[in-house]
């Protein structure tokens, strides 16, 4: 998708509240502003060249490209100081070679629903307020849908599976829904 000419990118390692996951950071975008991609198993990962090589090792449950970044989720049975290495080293190599992670056949983003002025507002809140936090730690949050008072939001990369992920969502993000919109907004739920 992007990425062209083979030249040098660095990766550091960023640590985040799930255990099982790891934030390999790129000195480059390497998907557009706003997009995220979410492979949970190999077979998901058809049209994601550098998921498909991660997902050659055993230890690897689950990959996520977002921004500058690839969240990497382990199997429990294997210590991150014996893999992350690994890891970086195959990520740093596959995107200096100048390799693309998507090819042409990559999905494109859902068709988006009619916005009513309380999903825009929904929206805006997720925007401003909930996603870069949990851009921060890895993952991310996406709405899904508005009805009967109920938000549906989509939990990606690191908070798939994540032990806090539960609490963060009723103690954090549907507490912030209820003091900012509380006539509107009743629960927050994460999609499985």
């Amino acid at each position: 998708m992007l990425q062209a000419a083979p030249k040098a990118v660095s990766v550091y390692l960023e640590s985040n509240p799930n255990p099982n996951s790891l934030k390999f950071v790129v000195s480059e975008m390497l998907v557009p502003e706003g997009m995220s991609f979410d492979f949970p198993t190999q077979e998901s990962a058809a049209h994601a060249p550098l998921a498909q090589e991660l997902f050659m090792y055993s230890f690897v449950d689950r990959v996520f490209y977002m921004s500058n970044f690839v969240t990497v989720t382990k199997k429990e049975d294997v210590e991150w100081i014996e893999i992350q290495s690994t890891l970086r080293d195959h990520i740093q190599k596959f995107l200096e070679s100048g390799k693309l992670i998507l090819d042409e056949k990559s999905p494109e983003a859902a068709p988006v629903e009619e916005e009513t002025e309380t999903i825009k507002k929904i929206k805006t809140i997720l925007d401003d307020y909930i996603r870069p936090a949990v851009e921060q730690d890895g993952g991310a949050i996406t709405y899904h849908s508005f009805q009967e008072g109920v938000v549906k939001v989509t939990l990606q990369g690191s908070c798939s599976g994540c032990p806090s992920s539960t609490v963060t969502l009723k103690a954090g993000i549907e507490n912030l829904f209820k003091n900012m919109m509380p006539d509107e907004v009743k629960s927050v739920e994460a999609l499985a």
